[in-house]
């Protein structure tokens, strides 16, 4: 059984009296991927603030680990743990090719100065080649961010956070504005990140997220109302009832 690398017990967010988490209890395994689904105002948002740092609960723990309290920690110290957030909407340098982007997104010294003007090692070309063939932009690599399609620059954003070598990948609505074919390639790039690194996806298109072929958990009023197989969770009278619809 693989052993948990992150762990919600108990969250309450509350802001002017509104639960956005209340008492939230959550369970990500390590080598795990999730899908995460909900109304509008579940709490989909608070829980990834939480987890990032950006939020403080004001009840509960959140560990990430062997025990590591991330109540306790600012966001550039989760970060450097090993939590990287994907935001919506993609934050690229769109001035710079597909290819600088990633090495400025090394782990490492990646200031500018050393970053774009000192020699990559063999090491580092090497794994810029590999997060070019993962992300599927090999045959981009030259082009300004900014002329990237929307679901290129999303995938651009995936590699730049794999750059920095995360333990856990927190993907907020990675297909939406996408194509059918960039939704079903994203699908497939995320089960390929999930080799080797934990996910978790909050997503609204029940097809990408039937697509991914894991375990789901549904959140309402801010606390989890149900949690199984993607099954499961579209024969649940109370998921159809607040979310789903008949």
């Amino acid at each position: 059984m693989n052993a948990a690398l992150l762990h919600l017990d108990g969250v309450t967010v509350t802001f002017d009296g509104f639960k956005a988490l209340n008492a939230l209890s959550l369970t990500v395994e390590s080598g795990e991927m999730r899908a995460i689904i909900g109304p509008n105002g579940a709490g989909k948002t608070t829980l990834m603030d939480v987890i990032t740092g950006k939020t403080r609960p004001d009840t509960g723990r959140v560990v990430f680990g062997d025990d590591i309290d991330l109540t306790r920690l600012d966001e550039p110290a989760i970060a450097r743990l090993g939590i990287g957030r994907k935001f919506q909407r993609p934050t690229v340098f769109e001035p710079l090719s597909v290819y600088d982007n990633l090495l400025l997104s090394l782990a490492g010294d990646r200031r500018p100065s050393r970053a774009l003007w000192a020699r990559e090692t063999a090491a580092e070309r090497a794994r810029l080649e590999e997060l070019l063939a993962t992300v599927r932009l090999t045959e981009q690599r030259h082009r300004r961010a900014a002329e990237l399609s929307h679901g290129q620059k999303q995938w651009l954003e995936i590699g730049m956070l794999l750059a920095q070598e995360p333990r856990l990948l927190l993907v907020d609505e990675p297909v939406a504005g996408m194509s059918d074919a960039e939704t079903a390639e994203t699908a497939e790039l995320l089960r390929e990140i999930n080799r080797t690194r934990s996910v978790v996806v909050v997503e609204h298109d029940m097809v990408f997220v039937r697509s991914l072929g894991v375990n789901v958990t549904v959140l309402h009023e801010g606390a989890v109302l149900a949690e199984g197989s993607i099954d499961a969770i579209q024969a649940d009278d109370r998921v159809i009832e607040v979310y789903l619809g008949r």
